[in-house]
């Protein structure tokens, strides 16, 4: 689509003729050549003397080249510009960090995958998640890992495919054997710092109870709350289990019950996926999309255009005095033989 910048400018169009219309004529007194032969010279030439003022007119050939200058000009100064198509870019308004354990007892293979085959906890997990992430369109997705201590393995972005890819290379114990939850809640509460999204949801996958941070988790979720996060808890451990292996859910439904969110727990893989499905229809706000088209600017081309137009006269006059000159100064010399 075509569009002009300044179009306003288009009223500049007929200002040459009330130039000509308002502005007096160019004058320039000149004394005239006196020569004693005038009369000799008028009546070999044919003609008579004259007095008056003398116009000099370039013809309608120049006329035409200085009106076609003149429009390129003006059309040039208005902007043309190509409006491209519109691009759409989505702001997110919804933050979600995942939080997932990779501590040595998410390796026991009391889980089935899609194929129906046992499998470990992690593997069921990451399948469930991968499906998860599939849907979350218009969000920022942010994966944090922990073990002993945790880490960030993905800050928030909005390509989900780079999440999914980062989530399947995780192995478990690759962050130590221990599960440090609270302090997995703490690092997720400062990359929550650095958004200004209105919303944030921390969801928290664990299948033990906390057993080397720093923090404890009740600690961390009540500052979470005073950021305003919502912590939602994923359990998939066995409740029934001792020692460092015991599934805490007491803690987990403390953490998620101060935050506002929920606690969930799954003892097979239908029970994980049911969960995420209710995860998945958590209150969403619409994102806001900003709208832009680009413009490609083409006053050079009519610029172009009477640059090129301005050099027509000199060169039209050249070829017509070429024209008009006579064939024997036109053609080489030539010797006759007797």
């Amino acid at each position: 689509m075509l569009t002009l910048a300044y179009p306003w400018l288009l009223a500049v169009l007929p200002l040459p003729v009330l130039v000509r219309w308002v502005v007096p004529a160019y004058r320039e007194h000149r004394e005239a050549l006196r020569v004693p032969f005038v009369p000799r010279l008028a009546r070999l030439t044919g003609q008579e003397p004259t007095t008056g003022a003398v116009v000099l007119r370039g013809g309608w050939g120049r006329g035409f080249a200085l009106v076609g200058v003149w429009l390129c000009v003006v059309f040039a100064l208005v902007r043309p510009q190509w409006l491209e198509p519109p691009i759409n870019r989505t702001i997110p308004v919804r933050d979600m960090m995942l939080a997932v354990d990779l501590s040595g007892s998410m390796g026991t293979r009391d889980f089935t995958d899609e194929a129906g085959k046992t499998t470990d906890r992690l593997t069921a997990v990451k399948q469930v998640l991968a499906d998860f992430l599939t849907r979350r369109k218009g969000d920022r997705v942010g994966l944090i890992v922990f073990g002993n201590a945790p880490f960030v393995q993905a800050p928030f972005t909005q390509d989900l495919d780079v999440c999914h890819e980062l989530l399947a290379e995780t192995r478990v114990g690759m962050a130590g054997p221990k599960t440090a939850l609270g302090d997995a809640i703490g690092l997720a509460i400062t990359v929550f710092d650095r958004s200004d999204v209105p919303e944030k949801v921390l969801i928290v996958l664990t299948d033990g109870n906390d057993t080397g941070s720093q923090v404890p988790p009740e600690k961390a979720a009540a500052v979470a709350k005073d950021k305003g996060i919502v912590v939602y808890t994923v359990a998939v451990g066995d409740p029934n289990a001792a020692g460092e292996d015991k599934l805490d859910e007491e803690a987990l439904k403390r953490v998620a019950g101060t935050t506002g969110g929920t606690y969930s727990h799954a003892g097979n893989r239908a029970e994980l996926d049911a969960i995420y499905k209710r995860l998945d229809e958590l209150p969403t706000r619409e994102a806001q999309t900003i709208s832009h088209r680009p413009r490609r600017d083409l006053f050079h081309w009519p610029l172009a255009a009477g640059f090129a137009l301005s050099f027509v006269p000199a060169v039209a006059g050249m070829l017509a005095n070429r024209l008009r000159a006579p064939s024997s100064a036109r053609s080489p010399a030539r010797v006759a033989r007797v």
